[in-house]
């Protein structure tokens, strides 16, 4: 353990103003925020193409499981949230590279995103039926890896207050 108690530091090494420390550090969450829901999208997609393939393959009745309406239904409802939530994270890094205000946009992001991880990994599982908890296949590390998501660079119930926080701000002005 290092203890920096008493340690005077020149102000040229400062990584920005002084007392604009929880400024930096909640700027630089917000950037990760954008970073996370990033890699929620790819387990949502790695989910979604696994229950494809799967179903593609799987027979049941004499035809492939993606022939019956309640598996393409899953199928359509994971294409829809996986799109939603790229666009909203396409449009929180469009923000924040173009120098932007982006905390709301990137809470939502990385909400959404971390969520819809976790549903395309629950619906590949029931899509694979009993081969979905087997851990040769990938879905059952999707899901493990999909909820994690939702807890680190703030949990959901995090992402939510920040994104009420800065909506009632700008309901206000």
């Amino acid at each position: 353990v290092i203890n920096f108690d008493n340690c005077l530091i020149d102000e040229s090494n400062l990584l920005g103003k002084a007392g604009d420390g929880f400024k930096i550090a909640m700027r630089t969450l917000d950037a990760g925020r954008i970073g996370v829901a990033g890699q929620a999208l790819g387990i949502a997609q790695a989910s979604l193409e696994c229950a494809v393939t799967y179903s593609q393959q799987r027979q049941a009745f004499g035809k492939p499981i993606s022939a019956m309406q309640t598996i393409q239904n899953k199928l359509a409802d994971m294409e829809c949230k996986i799109w939603g939530a790229r666009l909203m994270n396409w449009h929180a890094a469009n923000l924040k590279d173009n120098g932007h205000p982006f905390s709301k946009e990137a809470a939502m992001a990385k909400l959404v995103a971390s969520e819809t991880a976790t549903y395309c990994a629950h619906q590949a599982i029931q899509v694979l039926g009993g081969m979905g908890y087997v851990s040769d296949m990938p879905a059952e590390r999707h899901y493990r890896d999909a909820r994690i998501t939702e807890i680190y660079e703030g949990t959901s119930e995090i992402q939510r207050l920040v994104i009420a926080g800065n909506l009632l701000k700008e309901m206000v002005q």
